[in-house]
């Protein structure tokens, strides 16, 4: 199969280029709230933790299920398993009988409570107890309005996690990604499980590259309301975005620096494809950093910012190569295989993950830095836009299955893989957002 010419965008990137029309700001939200119960795992090895939510002393009229919600965040993990949780209420400061529990073959159990304050907000509290030593793990409260329980839920989680397996729990940060629905295009905003998803921006003309500003306050992206690529840096909280790049020609493949300072994109107007840098403030002239004749696009940080990991054809087919963010030291990553794109670095520097074309399909793979073992992760064909999460253990993609287009993550040794929910119609090019500062 002949290799096919390496864009300035990535394939799927390349294919939105088909679709023009007018554009326009929207905010909205996508999702039934029972959709958050729905958790579908495969390929949970056989140490996986068992837990047990024992019912908490909820308020009336809650707007949210706590405990249903801590419930499918742990069990998403793939690393915990739910048990039975009984039928007696245990809040935060009940001292249970842990015999019953440890013989029902639970590890860990979660009391707690949602109680309405007199100022309208809701109180979350929650203890964790290790069954098999009878221990006390501590506990939290959280007093939220009413629109921040499921976050209160995803904190009380990332407790529960990081206690029990000593990882930082993600369960609290956002994720953000494209759908394309007829002609219609978002940028959605979501919880880390898919959930909760809001529209950033929606536009009858096509949206790609999301990334996430390291402090996770902005999203930089590529519109083509201009009917042409340009770049545009947007802020999540109030909606309000600002023009980046909006150079002649092409302006694609954003990528902040670790310090948020200055992005490097992909850009055309000196001719072919080639990547600069650009002040995230905004002005100046664009800094060019490659300097050859080929195409050299997604340009990727190394979390110290000592290294740039991206793609280029010069040696005759797609390959990942690193250089230093000035452009120098240039060296060739990947070997096997004639095409290999979307190179994304994990927080804690120790993986690559990209997108390799295996026996026509395209799929995650993974490389130990330090030894440059490679591992493919997927068994699809149609795999895009790895992106780390945060705590580095797991990483999400998009992907087709069954038919249509999701959102899935992958845990590091390709065993567990996660569906996540998400929006209607065709779903792509996820970043997902660092912790919350």
């Amino acid at each position: 199969m002949p290799v096919p010419p390496l864009s300035g965008l990535t394939r799927r990137r390349f294919h939105a280029l088909a679709a023009l029309g007018g554009s326009g700001l929207a905010l909205g939200a996508w999702g039934p709230a029972q959709a958050q119960f729905r958790v579908e795992v495969t390929g949970v090895g056989l140490q996986q933790i068992p837990f047990a939510i024992a019912p908490f002393r909820l308020a009336t009229g809650l707007p949210q299920d706590v405990p249903a919600i801590v419930r499918a965040n742990l069990e998403r993990t793939g690393q915990l398993r739910a048990l039975p949780g009984g039928s007696a209420i245990l809040d935060e400061s009940a001292r249970p009988d842990l015999a019953p529990w440890r013989a029902a073959g639970v590890d860990a159990l979660i009391t707690g409570s949602v109680e309405r304050l007199a100022d309208g907000r809701f109180d979350v509290r929650f203890r964790l107890w290790d069954v098999v030593r009878a221990q006390d793990l501590g506990g939290l409260s959280f007093p939220v309005p009413a629109s921040d329980l499921r976050l209160a839920a995803h904190r009380l989680s990332d407790y529960v996690y990081e206690r029990l397996t000593g990882d930082p729990g993600v369960f609290a940060t956002r994720i953000a990604y494209i759908s394309r629905h007829g002609e219609r295009h978002n940028l959605w905003v979501a919880d880390a499980d898919g959930e909760n998803a809001q529209t950033a921006l929606a536009s009858a003309e096509p949206i790609i590259s999301p990334a996430w500003s390291p402090n996770g306050q902005q999203l930089a992206y590529v519109s083509f309301e201009a009917r042409r690529p340009v770049i545009y840096t947007h802020e999540v909280a109030t909606g309000r975005r600002r023009l980046l790049a909006g150079f002649r020609g092409s302006n694609s493949a954003p990528a902040w620096s670790p310090d948020g300072r200055r992005l490097l994109a992909t850009l055309t107007f000196g001719g072919s494809s080639q990547i600069f840098a650009i002040d995230a403030a905004g002005g100046g002239q664009p800094q060019r950093i490659t300097q050859t004749s080929g195409i050299e696009t997604e340009p990727a940080f190394t979390p110290d910012g000592r290294t740039v990991y991206f793609v280029s054809d010069r040696g005759g087919s797609p390959q990942i190569y690193r250089m230093t963010p000035a452009g120098a030291d240039v060296a060739r990553v990947t070997f096997e295989g004639n095409y290999n794109i979307s190179p994304a670095v994990s927080p804690d520097g120790r993986w690559l993950a990209y997108i390799s074309r295996i026996g026509g399909a395209f799929r995650v793979c993974v490389m130990e830095l330090a030894n440059g073992r490679i591992t493919p992760l997927t068994d699809t064909s149609a795999d895009e836009s790895p992106s780390f999460a945060p705590n580095s253990r797991l990483i999400m993609y998009a992907t087709q299955a069954q038919g249509r287009e999701v959102l899935m993550t992958t845990s590091l040794d390709g065993r567990i893989k996660t569906r996540l929910a998400s929006a209607p119609g065709g779903i792509r090019e996820p970043d997902w957002g660092p912790f919350q500062r």
